[in-house]
């Protein structure tokens, strides 16, 4: 059975759109698909008292790309921010961070570059940082020293005050030189056992005694001669 001319051409015709259709709509995947650079964001924001610059990346196709962070001063590079670095995105968003201890209302340029050249530009519009900048955490600020009880800053009192050893040694009168002069070493002596008090009056009592006992002894002599002689 010959095939006629008419249902070849119909065939081939058929065979075109179906081609046409599957590349339409192959292009188009691989369209939504291929990396944007606006699939590509950055945020200035705080980290505590650090200021960080952060870019997500959410392309789903999940191009790898590097990210380069400059600081711009009147439209030209005034530094770059950090190292280059690099990110691979997804549909639900990759992010990297930069440290900056950036100024408020400070202008960044971020440049975005994947590795298969699709996308070589920057992220528009430039980033531009919040007008308030990063405060100190309150947990670092140093806090007040707690103030002593009074059990803790009041000495304990005592019954009675007792005097210290500088303070009795510092009242005590200082002796103060005689101008008598120094016993000699016999009455030193004497004095110290007690001797010398009661000499004279000891000396006139043996005295005394000695006259006594001589009268005694001459008036009884007298008497025995007279006895005798009568």
């Amino acid at each position: 059975m010959s095939i006629s001319r008419r249902s070849a051409r119909r065939s081939v015709r058929i065979m075109g759109v179906a081609a046409a259709s599957a590349a339409l709509s192959l292009g188009l995947s691989s369209t939504a698909f291929a990396c944007n650079i606006k699939e590509f964001s950055a945020e200035a924001t705080c980290d505590g008292s650090k200021g960080v610059i952060t870019v997500t990346d959410k392309d789903a196709s999940r191009t790898p790309a590097t990210i380069t962070v400059f600081l711009e001063n009147n439209g030209s590079d005034a530094k770059q921010v950090g190292d280059a670095t690099p990110i691979k995105g997804s549909k639900e968003g990759t992010s990297v961070t930069f440290s900056e201890k950036w100024q408020p209302n400070a202008e960044y340029r971020i440049r975005v570059k994947t590795d298969n050249g699709q996308v070589d530009a920057d992220i528009s519009p430039s980033l531009t940082t919040p007008s308030t900048a990063c405060k100190a955490d309150e947990s670092s600020s140093p806090t007040p020293s707690a103030t002593p009880s009074p059990s803790e800053s009041t000495p304990a009192e005592s019954g009675s005050p007792t005097p210290s050893a500088s303070e009795s040694s510092s009242t005590a009168p200082a002796a103060t030189p005689s101008n008598a002069p120094s016993p000699a070493v016999g009455e030193s002596n004497l004095a110290e056992t007690g001797a010398n008090s009661n000499t004279g009056l000891i000396a006139g009592v043996a005295g005394a005694l000695v006259v006594v006992g001589g009268g005694a002894v001459w008036f009884g002599m007298r008497r025995r001669g007279a006895h005798s002689g009568s």
